[in-house]
C-alpha cells in the first residue's frame, strides 16, 4: 500500500510539472501570436508610406553602414535607402528603440513579420485596384467589350481605352503615324509590336498621370500627377474605396474607340520577376517619381512641387473654410450659443440668491 501511494504521488507531481510546462508553452505561443499580429499590422504601413519595393533589412543595412562609415559620398540608391530608414523611424517611432533592446532571434522575427505585413498590404492594394481600375475605365471610357479584371487580354495595349492611358506621353495613341515610330508605323501597332521608337519603358510618363490624360510636349510638368484615375487610386488606398467615386472628372476621353480584341482565359495574378514587366522597370519608375518630389533641381521647381502637394491635399481632403468664418458667426453657432446661455442662467441663479 505504501509503495502504491508513493507511485501515485510521483505520478501526480509529474502530471503537475507537465501541466506547468504546457501552460508555459501555451502562454508563450499566445504572446508570440500577439506579437506577430502587431508587427504584421504595423508593417502594412511600410509599402504605403515608407518604401514601395525595398526590404526593411536593406534600409537598416544602409543606416548601419552610414553609422560605421564616415565617408560623405553616397550613391543615389544609398541616399534613397537612407531616406527610407528615416521615414520608417518616423512612421514606426517605437522601431529603433525596441529593436535595439532585442536579442538577435527576436529582432529577426520582428523584421520578418514587418516585411510580411508590408508585402501583404501591397498585395491587398493591388488586388483591390485591379478590379476597381477596370470598373473606372469601363464607366468613363465606355470600353466595348468592357475591361475584364480577370482577363489580361482585355487590358493593357490590347485594349484601346487602357492603351491610351498607358501610352507614352511623347506619342499620340490616336495619331495614325508619328516620326518617333520607325517608318511612320501606326502608333498603336508600333507599341503593340515593340517597334523602334514605340517601346514603353520607365523613361516615359504614361498618359494616365496627366490631367485629362494629355501632356503638353512644350511643358511636360503641366498637369503631371493630376490624372483622375491616379487620384481615384490614391483615395482607394489611403481613404476608402467609396471616396474614390467622388473624384470629379478631369478629362474628356470620348475619343477612345471601341476595343476589338479577342478574349482569352487567364486565371490568377501574375507576379513580375524583379519588378520588370516586359520593357518597363517598375522600381526605376518609382524612383523617378520619388526624385521628382524629393530632388527638384532648384527653388522654382521646389515651389512647383509644393503647389502640387497642396493641390493634392485639397483634392483628397477638400478645402478648409474654417478661416473664413467671422467671430460673429462663430458666436452664434449652437456650441458657443449654448455655452453663453448656460453661463447667463448660472449668473441669474447666483444673483437671485
Amino acid at each position: 500500500m505504501v509503495q502504491a501511494a508513493s507511485v501515485q504521488a510521483r505520478q501526480r507531481r509529474r502530471i503537475a510539472q507537465l501541466e506547468e510546462k504546457l501552460e508555459a508553452l501555451q502562454s508563450g505561443c499566445v504572446v508570440k501570436e500577439k506579437q506577430a499580429t502587431y508587427y504584421t499590422a504595423q508593417g502594412r504601413a511600410i509599402r504605403r508610406v515608407v518604401v514601395l519595393f525595398d526590404n526593411v533589412e536593406d534600409l537598416i543595412s544602409e543606416h548601419d553602414r552610414r553609422y560605421e562609415d564616415d565617408n560623405e559620398e553616397h550613391t543615389l540608391n544609398q541616399d534613397q535607402l537612407h531616406i527610407g530608414f528615416v521615414t520608417l523611424s518616423t512612421t514606426l517611432p517605437w522601431f529603433y528603440s525596441k529593436g535595439s533592446a532585442m536579442e538577435y532571434d527576436e529582432y529577426s522575427y520582428m523584421l520578418k513579420m514587418l516585411q510580411q505585413g508590408a508585402d501583404s498590404a501591397r498585395g491587398d492594394d493591388t488586388l483591390k485596384l485591379k478590379a476597381l481600375v477596370a470598373e473606372w475605365v469601363n464607366r468613363e471610357f465606355k470600353s466595348d467589350p468592357p475591361v475584364d479584371s480577370d482577363d489580361k487580354h482585355t487590358r493593357g495595349f490590347s485594349n484601346d481605352a487602357c492603351g491610351k492611358l498607358v501610352c507614352p506621353t511623347e506619342l499620340d495613341w490616336n495619331n495614325p503615324a508619328q516620326k518617333q515610330c520607325l517608318l511612320f508605323t501606326r502608333v498603336r501597332a508600333g507599341i503593340r509590336d515593340h517597334s523602334e521608337g514605340c517601346i514603353m519603358t520607365e523613361l516615359s510618363f504614361p498618359a494616365y498621370l496627366y490631367d485629362r490624360y494629355t501632356a503638353n510636349p512644350d511643358d511636360l510638368e503641366e498637369g503631371l500627377f493630376k490624372g483622375k484615375i491616379l487620384i481615384q487610386g490614391y483615395k482607394t488606398v489611403f481613404t476608402s474605396p467609396s471616396s474614390a467615386k467622388d473624384v470629379e472628372g478631369d478629362g474628356d476621353c470620348a475619343d477612345i474607340q471601341n476595343n476589338r480584341c479577342t478574349k482569352k482565359s487567364f486565371n490568377g495574378l501574375k507576379v513580375k520577376k524583379h519588378s520588370v514587366d516586359g520593357d518597363f522597370d517598375y522600381v526605376q519608375f518609382w524612383c523617378t517619381i520619388v526624385d521628382f518630389f524629393e530632388r527638384p533641381p532648384g527653388r522654382d521647381a521646389q515651389r512647383r512641387v509644393n503647389r502640387l502637394l497642396e493641390w493634392w491635399s485639397r483634392k483628397v481632403f477638400g478645402r478648409s473654410h474654417r478661416n473664413n468664418i467671422s467671430d460673429a458667426a462663430k458666436a452664434s453657432m449652437s456650441v458657443n450659443a449654448l455655452a453663453k446661455q448656460r453661463a447667463q442662467r448660472d449668473d441669474a441663479a447666483f444673483d437671485s440668491t
